[in-house]
């Protein structure tokens, strides 16, 4: 297997389960995405920041232990971000509140934008930049994704120059087309859109693609959508074609699907 250069920008936060469950994992969109990635084999680099406290330490390690690259992941003052979260019997998630944390204003610097022009492929989370990095790496011809559902406001939701605009419709499937639609209408070169339990959709203009969802016993959705990015982007990267795409994202998502937490770790208790 050819192992790529591949990049996560962005959000990283302690995922915090109030009681019963009372413990905490490691999450956010682009750690989740920077995980995966390494656990498929890949070269996978961290861009973000967290603060100097615990939770910042217990990011750094478990990145490490994963095989992620931090040479770029900055320390700064103030908190580490955190999501308390409310957990219902069937495993769906209620976020109750969310602390950005120093992932709020964060940019990558000159230096880390150069080396970020020289990766395979950038994904780009949770970043309340305006679409500045979007705009500097797609003019740089650089492969470039964004989830689009996780983003900060509507100040940052540009889809202009990406390579693949992901989003979520949740199982409305006339939602999925209008925002596919969208996504290609506004310059993306490449629409993916997550259903819920109706799978997903990828379209580009010229070829049109859908996946159904791989049951399995559903411990915790928590971080299956940042899975499924992960596992497209790699079977992407592979030149494979849309619908394989398609199934290796749902296959990983599914996996994700069957422990708490965006990838396998032990939990920490609050």
């Amino acid at each position: 297997m050819t192992s790529f250069r591949l990049a996560a920008v962005g959000d990283n936060c302690i995922d915090r389960y109030r009681p019963p469950l009372a413990q905490s994992y490691v999450g956010g969109n682009a750690v989740n995405v920077a995980v995966q990635l390494a656990r498929l084999g890949h070269h996978s680099f961290y861009f973000g920041a967290v603060g100097r406290d615990p939770d910042g330490a217990k990011i750094r390690r478990l990145l490490h232990e994963n095989g992620v690259r931090l040479d770029h992941l900055r320390e700064s003052d103030g908190n580490t971000a955190y999501t308390d979260i409310d957990m219902t019997s069937a495993g769906d998630r209620i976020f109750v509140h969310e602390d950005f944390g120093v992932c709020a204003g964060y940019r990558p610097d000159r230096a880390a934008i150069e080396i970020l022009k020289t990766m395979d492929h950038v994904h780009i989370g949770w970043l309340d930049d305006g679409g500045a990095l979007r705009h500097a790496l797609s003019a740089a011809g650089v492969s470039v994704s964004q989830d689009i559902s996780v983003n900060a406001s509507v100040a940052h939701l540009g889809v202009e120059g990406l390579s693949i605009a992901f989003g979520s419709a949740g199982e409305n499937d006339t939602e999925a087309e209008r925002l596919a639609a969208d996504f290609l209408s506004r310059g993306a070169r490449l629409a993916v859109v997550t259903r819920g339990e109706r799978g997903s959709l990828a379209i580009d203009g010229k070829e049109r693609a859908s996946a159904g969802i791989r049951p399995v016993e559903v411990v915790d959705t928590t971080g299956a959508g940042d899975s499924f990015i992960a596992g497209f982007i790699a079977a992407r990267a592979e030149g494979r074609s849309l619908a394989e795409c398609l199934q290796a994202g749902r296959d990983l998502a599914s996996l994700t699907c069957t422990h708490i937490g965006g990838f396998p770790q032990d939990p920490q208790p609050l």
